[in-house]
């Protein structure tokens, strides 16, 4: 029984990892075209919201294939950590955390793109 929930355990690890690396690479490319286009600092709250839709629905769907069961539950969790951790990483470097309805809808942003993730990966399989 240890043994199957370190096995979960590593791979949320794993999901989370991808996410955040798909993440990274996504507002790399973004901020190269904030330098070197007519893109628009306006759009950034969107291409932000964007980028963590793209990066939770793979490690979510990443996370399904290798668990291969509750699809949804398992996406679900990775979209609430991915979003738990933004904020830690937020409150550490940039500014404190402040809970409002903008915060909770991104939560729940999060938790639904998990979910669906997580379905899409078992449908995969």
């Amino acid at each position: 029984m240890k043994e199957k929930t370190l096995v979960k355990g590593i791979n949320i690890g794993k999901s989370l990892v991808l996410s955040f690396t798909i993440t990274l690479v996504l507002i790399l490319i973004i901020s190269l075209l904030l330098t070197y286009t007519s893109l628009k600092e306006s759009k950034i709250p969107l291409l932000n919201t964007v980028i963590m839709i793209i990066s939770i629905t793979f490690g979510s769907m990443y996370m399904a294939i290798k668990m291969e069961e509750n699809g949804w539950l398992y996406g679900g969790i990775v979209g609430a950590l991915y979003f738990v951790l933004l904020v830690l990483l937020n409150y550490f470097f940039i500014k404190p955390f402040v809970f409002d309805i903008y915060s909770l809808s991104k939560f729940f942003v999060a938790l639904v793109t998990g979910i669906i993730g997580g379905v899409i990966g078992i449908n995969i399989k």
